[in-house]
């Protein structure tokens, strides 16, 4: 890819941020009664920073967990190579809780899809939500997120790159990559 544009800065991902955990607190209100699941790698980690942020506002820290997809991707024929399994953390009781899946990037929506399979092998949640940084469209699936940090239309040939420090080694930011 040729032509990289910075669409947001560390300080920018953070507004999002803080602006989808005071959405998500305004929905669920008590940090008991929901848990923020991320989807590996940079969904886990978003998810542990909104939880830092959920504890500044509300003086409580709602659970955190991860949920492996590698074996729920549709798309598993027609990959060159198996992604690796990551480990799965979940609350133990999920009948009684509202989750809520983090991922970086909403696109087809196949990741979803995926995350939901997963996660309804190990029970039934009293309901499922999605909060993401981006939501750049193209879906082909009919998923919509609750939360979004921004909206970021593109066209289907370019490239959202999501780097975060804890996860990449990089200073934060969200970048399109052009062809």
């Amino acid at each position: 890819m040729s032509n990289s544009i910075l669409i947001m800065d560390g300080e920018a991902i953070m507004r999002a941020l803080r602006r989808i955990a005071h959405e998500i607190l305004e929905h669920n209100p008590d940090p008991d009664r929901f848990s923020l699941i991320g989807i590996p790698s940079r969904g886990v980690e978003l998810a542990r920073r909104l939880a830092e942020l959920i504890v500044a506002i509300e003086g409580k820290k709602p659970q955190l967990g991860a949920i492996d997809i590698s074996m729920h991707r549709d798309d598993l024929s027609i990959r060159n190579t198996l992604t690796s399994v990551r480990e799965t953390r979940l609350p133990l009781h999920l009948e009684q809780l509202t989750i809520v899946l983090v991922d970086d990037v909403l696109y087809t929506g196949r990741t979803c899809r995926a995350a939901m399979d997963a996660i309804s092998s190990f029970g039934r949640p009293a309901r499922i939500q999605l909060a993401v940084l981006l939501d750049r469209g193209h879906r082909e699936l009919p998923i919509r997120p609750d939360y979004v940090g921004k909206n970021l239309p593109t066209a289907q040939e370019e490239r959202v790159k999501v780097r975060l420090q804890n996860v990449d080694l990089e200073p934060d930011s969200v970048r399109v990559e052009r062809p």
